[in-house]
């Protein structure tokens, strides 16, 4: 009974943790059976039939599908499991959990629905629990970076739409069984910008360090598996109807390696703890998307498995250090938190290390795949250069993170207190580096099925770790005594640091000629010709004339008068109207 009693006073998120890692432990033996024998369930339910059109909600059981259940479900559970730390001293934790759990929901729905129309579901409650998560801490800069999030995602709701659209020629829904029609091309674009908008690709990438403004539980799991994998996830699973058109790919793979790029330089400029994190997530999108363009969807499912288990712990630990540092998240006034905080440390030591692709992490065994692929495929010398350019930036960011954060000289505040001793959060934190550690092997060998042979010589073979090292190497010439910067700073510096421009041109010139001309508008018909011909101006001429009558009518003598002159007036007309 006491058990019982004491299950009610538990908070919302650990009773919404716990039912989360029951759903996720249930579900990996499907996991396992699915994938073994590659089975694939398709149910329809027909819920509505009038002559020859039928409307049916479908669902799709396969191992795609479960087992991205499975990893968003095991994720959710150790944010949720962190959160009812880290907001403890929140007093709308429940509100807090509704919205993540309502997030959770429709990323399972966007997983298991294959039916295009009722995908949207899924993919607009994705965007709308996304803005209601974003806008937590009501402020104007939360605001704003909501604001951003939400038109941004509305351009690849409107592509969806329009695909549904073009889908009718077909007389179904159903992403299985695409066929060419005379819409097929403009359906293809449409997908993959639909795509492209919720993976943050350019030139859509600058809401995603935006999103940052919602609270750090929210970030890991946006970044690590729901939110901005939803995109990719739609187009492995149109993949077979999407490779069937010759430019997709080379289209793709030059958008996700200038993505790729973008964000690695981005986040050698950046100060901010999350902003540094959410710009490698925009770098390993540009990763999984280059998979895509290469031809390997299941290589781009595998590296999403794997990014989205370190990412979730990354940014768990970040959020034990900002939440520790009286909620400081600049680089510059932290440090020397090794021997103060040692088992959230060596955790982020172990996902930086899988980040980069350090050897028999989960990271290396998905990444060096996709980056020896590109090196099988017929590439251009040009993009060859700019990927590996790219991941060398992914070593070096990650090591100029831990340089100022970790290992640097302390530039706290004079009072400030670090510790590891919190249960919520080292019990997050350690499933998910365990998982981090062994899982990338444990997927290669058991799970994923890769056909095709890669044959590299030798130096090909070695390029990728001696790009990471030379990487990191630079990284630690550069930033072995980091100083604080002054303000202002180089035009190639702000280019840089603000994503190549992206985010100011994402939302001031946008938006500058749309107010502009409404302003003029609004100034020239609701101020000024619809004053004078609308309601206004009648009203204004009506009263006016009541005014004048008003006059006319209060002087008794006129009135008298003109009655009768009106009277002789009528009496003479209706006078000669007779005799004639």
């Amino acid at each position: 009974m006491k058990l019982f009693l004491g299950f009610f006073k538990l908070k919302s998120s650990s009773i919404s943790s716990f039912v989360l890692f029951s759903y996720a432990i249930s579900l990996f033996p499907f996991t396992v059976y699915f994938f073994a024998t590659n089975k694939c369930l398709l149910m329809e339910w027909e819920i509505l039939s009038a002559s020859s059109a039928s409307m049916c909600l479908s669902l799709i059981l396969d191992p795609v599908g479960i087992s991205f259940s499975n990893v968003v479900c095991f994720i959710s559970a150790c944010v949720m499991l962190f959160s009812s730390s880290y907001m403890s001293s929140d007093i709308f934790l429940s509100r807090f959990v509704a919205l993540v759990m309502m997030f959770v929901l429709s990323m399972n729905l966007l997983v298991f629905i294959p039916n295009l129309a009722a995908l949207l579901i899924g993919w607009d409650g994705l965007g709308i629990v996304s803005f209601a998560l974003v806008i937590y801490y009501q402020n104007t800069k939360s605001l704003s970076a909501g604001m951003l999030t939400a038109l941004a995602n509305r351009v690849g709701d409107v592509m969806l739409l329009l695909s549904i659209g073009f889908c009718v020629t077909q007389g179904h829904w159903n992403v299985l069984f695409m066929w060419h029609s005379d819409f097929s091309p403009v359906l293809a674009f449409c997908i993959v910008v639909a795509g492209m908008t919720k993976s943050a690709q350019i030139p859509f990438s600058s809401w995603l360090p935006a999103a940052m403004a919602a609270p750090t539980p929210v970030s890991a799991l946006v970044h690590s598996s729901t939110l901005v994998t939803a995109g990719v996830f739609l187009l492995i699973r149109f993949f077979p109807f999407l490779n069937s058109f010759e430019g997709f790919k080379v289209g793709l793979l030059f958008v996700s390696v200038l993505t790729l790029l973008m964000a690695g330089i981005g986040a050698n400029y950046e100060y901010d703890l999350k902003k540094v994190i959410a710009l490698s997530t925009l770098s390993q999108l540009g990763v999984m998307m280059m998979s895509l363009g290469l031809g390997m969807p299941f290589l781009a499912l595998f590296h999403l498995y794997t990014h989205a288990l370190f990412k979730a712990m990354l940014f768990l630990c970040a959020g034990a250090i900002i939440h520790n540092n009286s909620n400081c998240q600049d680089l510059r006034q932290l440090g020397n938190l090794w021997n103060q905080m040692p088992l959230t440390i060596s955790c982020l030591n172990v996902a930086n290390l899988a980040l980069c692709g350090a050897p028999f992490m989960s990271g290396f065994y998905s990444k060096d795949l996709i980056l020896e692929t590109s090196l099988f495929s017929p590439c251009s010398l040009l993009m060859i250069l700019l990927i590996f350019l790219a991941t060398g930036m992914t070593a070096a960011y990650s090591i100029r993170l831990s340089i100022y954060s970790l290992w640097g000289h302390s530039n706290h505040f004079g009072m400030h207190q670090n510790y590891d001793e919190d249960a919520s959060i080292t019990s997050a934190i350690i499933p998910l580096s365990i998982v981090s550690i062994f899982g990338g092997k444990a997927m290669q060998t058991a799970v994923l099925e890769f056909d095709e042979l890669i044959v590299l010589p030798i130096p090909y073979k070695l390029l990728t770790i001696t790009v990471i090292l030379l990487g990191a190497w630079i990284a630690l010439v550069l930033w072995q005594s980091p100083r604080i910067s002054t303000t202002g700073g180089s035009k190639i510096m702000s280019f840089n640091s603000l994503m190549w421009f992206l985010a100011p041109l994402s939302t001031q010139p946008i938006i500058l000629v749309p107010l502009t001309s409404g302003g003029n508008f609004f100034k020239s018909l609701d101020q000024g010709w619809l004053e004078l011909f609308g309601g206004r101006g009648i009203f204004i001429l009506s009263k006016n004339t009541a005014k004048i009558n008003q006059v006319f009518q209060s002087k008794l003598i006129s009135s008298f008068v003109m009655m009768m002159t009106t009277s002789a007036a009528l009496f003479v007309f209706v006078v000669i109207l007779s005799y004639q």
